[in-house]
């Protein structure tokens, strides 16, 4: 076996066992003689057979061993491609470099997208790569900046659409006499193109016409059709082309030159080329529409920014001259430069462009905003928080592009139709070649000849039979595409994505956008999802005698401690704001909502905090601390029976609360209930009309939250939810397997949740979805990211999916329908070599045009009037 050595730079360890873990995963693949991983220097060397074992499944092994190994991702644009089957030309070229992870190549936006190990492969490798596969790529420059990456394919992509145009205007203007000639000839009865011209066979001045079409338009397919024969054996759409062409200028010239005897099909040669070329050009043309959004997305970036300085100096400087930390001073009309705070003013910012909300968003103090937005009013300063790349225009972009390099796996079908579509088609046009030489007169019978879709000269009858067959090659040859087969998937997932970026919302992949339709149970989190997650402290209670619960313990215990007891309730109870003190005090340290809103809450009721003397989180059930010298619990009831305490006390306290929608609190001082305390959130205008949306499409919506039962039951009763459909209590960790609990069942759930403590459930729903805020744009674990605080863009996300996979099947319907009627007509000699060509390049630009049409879709709908039909 041959074997391959890679050499990979890995971080995340932090001992020698650690390197020992990650060998043991390595050597465990088939196909990994040896694994060698130095701890010391952060480095390993792989030895393994590249026929048996993949670089990628080399990187999965150590990731799933929670280790990291270095890795490079790149997108180049490329040239010269022409069909789906170029596209997986350059995917093997490029998979077949040492040091390439995985390759995708996206025929619809002409790009590549490589992972590769640096320590192996380089982009001059990548680029030489596609270059021995006969495509061109767009090479990077010095700086390798975004926007100079951007430029140069813009201007890649320009430059074909030109060099399209002049050679269809070129091409164009040698054939315009042919339509003359043919008119002539079968509309006038030859009555003005003579037969010789000086003496000479009028053919020549044909021929004179043609050659220049041929050898120009003829030049690029004929050089494509030999690098895809010769060099990476395998048949493109540019094989049809130069076969189509060929056939019918060679078989003139041998009839020109009297070594047969028959018709001349220059006309024919030239105008397959002209409208081959002409379909190429409006293909160029629509593919940079498709892109036209995203293009404008960043278009839409400041060029500079206004920097204040501690002495309030202001300095206009480029984008790129912004630091984090900076100050910018932000007018009425200007743009946000980049991500950052409010750090004074006050305004209304226009955020459409990149969460899609339409109505201005107020800015104050201590806000977020996002760069390229439109401040509409006031004075701001801000302070940058993110720039260049990591800014969230640049994520949406990249994720974007991300989405559109991610096929859905509808098109495995059109690859695997592609793959053996273009040898499929000329072993067809061989046969039936070969079928109308041998037995002409039979055929002609069976067919019952149709002249207006017939050949020149009425049909088999006043052709020879060789020449006849040749006609029926070219035609069955030109009348296959198996452009509009491989641009049907990619055209419409990449007009989707951006769609769906226009409108807050964004796909990680292809994939997502297909998987996103398929949902029947949307599993909603509580808190940040359906509620603000913004927590205020409503109730303070305080039980009638703090020492009844440690009285009743003690008593459990007996002699002594009884005693002991009854001491204790004689002591005087602990009023409410000494029960709110205690509570706010043990909480400072906690970052989570609920204590934040105690603090806040104590702190408005000017009561004076402490620092607790010790502090533990206990995630899912509350803190525990000292203040002040006395142990004090604050949690759910979980807590305090883990710590030996009754809550049973403030039971009837807190099924009221419970009841009232809000959390409840459960405070202990000293081993014993003292009071209870609790917050409420407020649930979000749109939550019920996003319910009501969804169980109208059908689908099952659910609830699962950290909460008790009887707050979430609340929330769900007043959003819309089936109290059956509610699980309530799940800790952070246990919420994976509640999903995976509520899949298991053969459901396809879509978890919405606020990306943090619901990270490992959306990562196993069959669609994750993370809503948060505008800046938040990229959550790991999810599928799927609403720029907005809004349950309504879940269904905007589902009817995006819904349009996108329509338009994907019209797409495919139309180009396999397209072949499956046609191919047969050119077959039975029913369709003129010229007409095929035309409808080849027809159908192309078609399903480019309705891919475009699709941008005029609009995913909203009137909720607001909707909402108040339903109240």
């Amino acid at each position: 076996m041959s074997t391959r050595t890679v050499h990979l730079d890995i971080r995340g360890m932090s001992c020698a066992n650690c390197s020992q873990t990650i060998s043991d995963a390595l050597e465990s693949l088939d196909g990994v003689s040896e694994a060698s991983i130095n701890f010391a220097t952060d480095e390993g060397t792989v030895e393994y057979d590249p026929a048996a074992v993949s670089l990628a499944e080399l990187y999965a092994a150590i990731d799933e061993a929670g280790y990291e190994a270095d890795r490079a991702s790149r997108s180049i644009g490329i040239t010269d491609m022409s069909c789906a089957n170029c596209a997986e030309t350059n995917e093997s070229a490029l998979e077949s470099v040492p040091g390439v992870i995985e390759a995708e190549v996206n025929y619809a936006t002409d790009e590549a997208s490589v992972a590769y190990n640096p320590a192996d492969a380089s982009l001059g490798d990548l680029y030489a790569a596609i270059e021995d596969a006969g495509y061109t790529p767009v090479r990077d420059d010095a700086d390798g900046s975004d926007e100079s990456d951007r430029d140069r394919r813009d201007a890649a992509r320009q430059a074909e659409i030109r060099k399209q145009r002049r050679l269809t205007i070129f091409g164009a203007v040698l054939s315009a006499p042919f339509l003359f000639f043919l008119a002539d000839k079968f509309l006038l009865g030859g009555a003005y193109v003579p037969e010789t011209v000086f003496g000479v066979s009028f053919g020549w001045v044909e021929f004179l016409l043609a050659t220049p079409v041929y050898v120009l338009l003829g030049r690029e397919f004929l050089e494509n059709s030999y690098t895809a024969l010769a060099r990476n054996r395998t048949a493109n759409m540019d094989v049809l082309i130069a076969l189509g062409s060929s056939t019918a200028y060679l078989y003139s010239l041998v009839v020109l030159l009297g070594l047969l005897a028959g018709n001349l099909y220059f006309d024919t040669a030239a105008m397959i080329l002209v409208f081959i070329t002409l379909g190429n050009y409006l293909e160029a043309r629509s593919k940079g529409q498709a892109g036209e959004a995203l293009r404008k997305l960043l278009e839409m970036e400041a060029e500079t920014a206004t920097l204040v300085d501690a002495d309030g100096n202001e300095t206009e400087v480029p984008l790129e001259d912004v630091s984090v930390g900076d100050r910018m001073k932000v007018r009425p009309g200007e743009k946000v430069p980049t991500d950052g705070v409010v750090v004074d003013g006050q305004s209304a910012v226009d955020e459409s462009m990149v969460t899609g909300e339409s109505v201005p968003v107020e800015k104050g103090s201590g806000d977020e905003v996002i760069g390229s937005t439109i401040n509409e009013n006031g004075v701001l300063v801000v302070e940058a928080t993110k720039v260049g790349e990591d800014t969230a225009l640049q994520g949406i972009v990249q994720t974007v592009k991300e989405a559109q390099s991610r096929q859905p796996e509808i098109q495995n079908l059109a690859d695997r139709i592609s793959a053996y579509f273009v040898p499929a088609v000329i072993l067809n046009a061989l046969f039936w070649g070969l079928v109308w030489f041998l037995f002409p007169e039979a055929l002609a019978g069976l067919v019952g000849w149709v002249p207006v879709l017939g050949l020149v000269g009425g049909g088999p009858a006043a052709l020879s039979t060789f020449e006849f067959a040749v006609v029926v090659f070219a035609s069955a040859v030109l009348i296959a595409c198996p452009c509009a087969l491989g641009l049907a998937t990619p055209a419409a997932t990449m007009v989707g994505s951006t769609l769906g970026a226009q409108n807050g919302v964004l796909f990680k992949g292809g994939d997502v956008l297909e998987r996103a339709k398929d949902v029947d149970t949307v599993v909603f989190d509580k808190t940040g999802t359906l509620t603000t997650g913004e927590m205020t402290l409503t109730d303070v209670v305080a039980l009638e005698d703090e020492g009844e619960g440690k009285g009743a313990r003690a008593a459990a215990d007996g002699g002594d401690a009884a005693a002991d007891g009854g001491a204790v309730a004689t002591q005087s109870r602990l009023d409410e704001s000494e029960v709110l003190r205690l509570a706010a005090s043990a909480e400072r340290d906690s970052e989570h909502p609920l204590a934040q809103a105690i603090v806040e809450g104590a702190e408005e009721r000017g009561l004076e905090l402490v620092d607790a003397e010790a502090f533990e989180n206990v995630p899912g059930q509350g803190v525990r601390a000292t203040v002040d010298g006395r142990e004090v619990l604050v949690g759910n009831r979980r807590l305090l029976e883990s710590e030996g305490v009754d809550p049973s006390p403030a039971e009837g306290e807190m099924e009221r609360l419970e009841g009232e929608g809000k959390t409840a609190m459960l405070v202990a001082v000293d081993g014993a209930v003292a009071g209870v305390v609790a917050d409420a959130d407020t649930v979000k205008e749109s939550s019920a009309d996003a319910v009501a949306d969804l169980r109208e499409r059908g689908l099952d919506v659910m609830l699962i939250t950290g909460d008790n039962e009887r707050t979430a039951r609340a929330v769900a009763e007043r959003v819309g939810i089936d109290p059956d459909n509610v699980r309530a209590g799940v800790l952070p960790e246990d919420k994976a397997d509640a999903l995976e609990d509520i899949q298991s069942t053969g459901r396809k759930a879509m978890m919405v949740g606020d990306g943090v403590n619901d990270a490992p459930a959306l990562a196993v729903a069959h669609v994750g979805t993370a809503i948060g805020s505008g800046t938040d744009v990229a959550i790991e674990a999810a599928d799927v990211t609403l720029m907005r605080d809004d349950p309504l863009d879940v269904v905007k996300a589902i009817r995006i999916s819904e349009a996108t996979l329509a338009k994907i099947k019209q797409n495919l319907v139309w180009a396999l329908g397209y072949n499956t009627a046609m191919i047969p007509l050119a077959s039975l000699g029913l369709l003129q070599p010229v007409l095929a060509a035309g409808a080849m390049a027809l159908s192309s630009v078609s399903v480019l045009s309705n891919s475009l049409l699709f941008r005029r879709y609009t995913p909203d709908r009137d909720y607001e009037l909707l909402g108040r039909l339903r109240r």
